[in-house]
């Protein structure tokens, strides 16, 4: 690759990984699709985004730590039941011809952003439940089905982890970021980018300027929605998911 391609890679991975740890997920929306457009196939453009979006978690990680507000007992709650079905998923989309998993990946994508417009006043107060009982099992295996999500179609799976922790467990908006940035960013990933990898689909080529753009773009921003907050940010993520979700829908339906 040319020195410009690498640098229009970072540019792509430092926006995308950057309004993910805004918004508290989605770099996938963006740079999964980025990847795809560039001209990888399907499971190599999953495998490498996979890789890359574990410096998200760490870039993340390292600020998000800073303020020590993670409930490590909550932490391994949802770890034990996500991880998982991120392998499931995992396995499962090497299995899925690439036409669906596009067409599924455009659907998930437009519904994400639909739903995220509907609720613009979610999550902007903590009230903390189901922490106990059958309502927590409950959570947990919502939380296994979108780590088989995450495993396989990976658009948008850690705003779904945010949205959810936010209406089940009753964290407020900026609570949950955090938890998805470091658990989902970073654990989640890495099994699935582990799992994916040994199918040997890894772009080796191209990871150096995913990573950086990863790493920078993850810790920006967790900072900037520690200290400004995130709502104009969301709203241009909304739009960007309904656009992208659109394209891929749209690219689906010209190429049959």
């Amino acid at each position: 690759m040319s020195i410009w391609e690498h640098g229009l890679l970072f540019c792509v991975a430092l926006f995308a990984n950057l309004l993910s740890s805004l918004a508290g997920g989605g770099a996938g929306l963006l740079q999964l699709p980025a990847l795809l457009f560039l001209g990888l196939p399907f499971a190599q453009a999953l495998a490498t985004h996979k890789v890359a979006t574990v410096a998200l978690g760490l870039g993340a990680t390292a600020r998000h730590l800073q303020q020590g507000q993670l409930d490590w007992r909550f932490s391994l709650w949802i770890l034990a039941w996500g991880l998982p079905g991120v392998v499931i998923g995992a396995r499962s989309i090497l299995l899925i011809p690439e036409s669906w998993a596009q067409a599924s990946l455009g659907v998930l994508t437009l519904s994400l952003g639909l739903y995220s417009w509907s609720q613009a006043q979610l999550g902007q107060h903590a009230q903390p439940r189901h922490r106990q009982g059958r309502q927590q099992i409950l959570g947990g295996v919502i939380l296994a089905v979108i780590g088989i999500l995450n495993g396989s179609l990976t658009s948008g799976t850690g705003l779904f982890v945010t949205l959810w922790l936010v209406i089940w467990y009753g964290l407020d908006y900026r609570q949950a970021v955090a938890y998805t940035l470091i658990l989902v960013g970073l654990f989640w990933n890495a099994t699935g980018a582990l799992t994916l990898g040994l199918s040997g689909n890894i772009n080796w080529a191209w990871l150096p300027a995913l990573l950086v753009g990863s790493l920078l773009g993850g810790f920006l921003g967790a900072h900037l929605s520690i200290v400004q907050g995130n709502r104009l940010v969301k709203r241009c993520f909304e739009i960007t998911t309904i656009t992208v979700g659109g394209k891929l829908l749209l690219d689906q339906w010209w190429l049959s």
